[in-house]
């Protein structure tokens, strides 16, 4: 009887456990449930630093604000060069020096109001009020006035080149002619913020001002944020008083800060995400051998570079030493044995387009380690002795951390310099790198919008961008004599000749171009590769399982 009772027990216990494996693999995934709901899963990379827009600098934030916000010009789905009406259904230039917008009528703020002319000039002042410090403000300096309101030489904003000619008109006036000016309306430095729900949190100029929080913040695009779990999920919901909300094709978006690129791999892999915002190196030839069908790569108009900063150590400031840097780096060996991903060793800063602009980078960079040996030794340090130990900042990746170390085993060989390499999560990197706390740090750029410039203005004096301590009036002045050439041709021209100087400078030193690798599950519609990767989130639609 004993052995009866035992055996029982255990024709039991099989039999539960098998109805357990059966009722669990029977149960959806969290990407099925949500594809039926029209929940959109996106592994967004790490914790936002901030959503107020306006002193925001990072993707992970970007890619959350297109969702709530929404300038005068709109993203196209799949083509970066075009420029769809947004909160403006039309504009018009004669000399492309002076803008007329005209708002649509029906668009409205998150709380019914309707978005004003008057909206976005209040939004201009904030962003360039020298007291809020947004380290994007630059990219308003092709506004007449702005950089003399920004830079605290008048405290008169009727100067600057932005006015409101009733609630449904606005005008902008620039400092010369810019054909190119509405692509550059897509970036979110131009969205209007919502001033009078700012005041209500504190002052406009406030940078700790807590109108971003759920509950609190009034937006004006496709989407309203709903809730932010810190470290875990950022959920934003469809608006009911978006202009164009019937085009809107899901019901909410959630953001997860995963910072592991493994993880966030295994996330997708077992079902939890809908998108990853890259993949494991050691992971992309499996994606792109044995599962095309969600792989998604393609260039992108983005430069990973690491930036030095010139007042961290006077050794760092001998353009001889950063040059020899430079020499000591083989980037093809990076691209073809680190990343893996069909990523370019870069020549200069400004990546290829994939158009037919005249625009040509100056080839400079390249791997000669005699070279930058003799640079090294120039500077007095001949391989490397006498030289200090350098710490590389960057923030945590693996791909980051492969590379660093990368760069570290060739600054060794190469030039007999000791390198420390340190990884910090996304914010306190952010904050270090702002402060200038770091002696090299790895650093990426993603085009704002589709011109060289983009590249290139973040490395003037004092930009918010720059963050090495490198200054260059000769720089400076060729890079505003461009914002005032009309012809194309010529622009592009002065804008070569101000990157010679960077590359002969390096205050960054460029080691690739990107490529995009990421996964894409089945379930989702209309995403279109982009050199910028700037989702308009409100095209994408999901397909249910049970539709499949």
């Amino acid at each position: 009887m004993p052995y009866l009772r035992r055996a029982v027990v255990l024709v039991l216990v099989a039999g539960a456990v098998l109805w357990f494996d059966r009722v669990r693999s029977a149960r959806p995934s969290r990407i099925e449930q949500a594809s039926d709901q029209g929940i959109l899963l996106v592994g967004n990379g790490t914790e936002p630093q901030t959503l107020d827009f306006q002193i925001a600098t990072g993707k992970p934030e970007h890619n959350i604000v297109s969702a709530l916000f929404e300038g005068l010009v709109a993203e196209h789905p799949s083509d970066d060069y075009a420029n769809l009406p947004g909160v403006a259904e039309s504009w018009e230039s004669e000399d492309f020096i002076t803008w007329t917008f005209r708002l649509r009528e029906e668009a409205r703020w998150s709380n019914g109001a309707p978005v004003t002319a008057r909206d976005f000039v209040s939004s201009y002042r904030r962003i360039l009020a020298p007291e809020l410090g947004g380290d994007y403000a630059q990219i308003l300096y092709l506004m007449d006035g702005a950089e003399a309101f920004h830079r605290g030489k008048t405290e008169d904003f009727s100067q600057v080149g932005v006015k409101a000619r009733g609630d449904h008109l606005l005008e902008i006036r620039l400092i010369g002619p810019a054909p190119y000016f509405p692509s550059l309306l897509k970036h979110y430095t131009w969205y209007p913020v919502h001033a009078a729900t700012i005041a209500a949190h504190g002052s406009l100029t406030d940078r700790a001002n807590r109108w971003t929080q759920p509950g609190k913040m009034v937006s004006n695009g496709p989407f309203v944020l709903k809730s932010w779990k810190f470290d875990h999920v950022i959920e934003v919901v469809k608006s009911h008083t978006y202009w164009d909300r019937e085009r809107v094709g899901l019901e909410a978006i959630r953001y997860f800060p995963i910072s592991s690129d493994t993880t966030e791999e295994r996330a997708f892999r077992d079902g939890q995400l809908h998108v990853t915002q890259t993949l494991p190196i050691d992971r992309i030839a499996h994606y792109r051998d044995e599962q095309p069908e969600v792989y998604r790569t393609g260039p992108q108009l983005a430069t990973y570079f690491y930036r030095i900063n010139l007042k961290a150590l006077p050794e760092l400031a001998d353009v001889r030493v950063r040059q020899a840097f430079s020499l000591a780096i083989d980037r093809q060996a990076i691209v073809e044995h680190v990343t893996k991903g069909g990523q370019t060793a870069a020549f200069g800063m400004v990546p290829p387009s994939g158009n037919d602009a005249p625009y040509r980078t100056p080839e400079m960079l390249r791997f000669d380690p005699e070279a930058a040996r003799a640079r090294l030794a120039d500077a007095g340090f001949p391989g490397g002795q006498g030289f200090p130990k350098l710490t590389v900042l960057f923030n945590t990746s693996e791909g980051h951390r492969l590379i660093a170390q990368a760069i570290q085993e060739m600054w060794k060989q190469q030039l007999g310099v000791e390198v420390e390499l340190l990884n910090q999560d996304w914010k306190v990197y952010l904050d270090r790198t702002s402060k200038g706390d770091y002696q090299v740090c790895r650093a990426a750029w993603i085009g704002d919008y589709m011109d060289p410039s983009t590249f290139l203005n973040m490395w003037m004096t004092d930009d918010g961008n720059n963050q090495t301590g490198w200054s260059s009036p000769a720089y400076d002045g060729l890079l505003r004599k461009a914002a005032r050439t009309a012809d194309p041709t010529a622009r592009f021209h002065i804008l070569e000749e101000a990157e010679r100087i960077l590359l002969e400078e390096l205050p960054a030193i460029p080691i690739y171009w990107y490529a995009s690798n990421r996964a894409v599950s089945r379930q989702v519609e209309n995403w279109h590769h982009k050199l910028l990767d700037n989702r308009p989130w409100k095209d994408l639609r999901l397909k249910p399982i049970n539709k499949e």
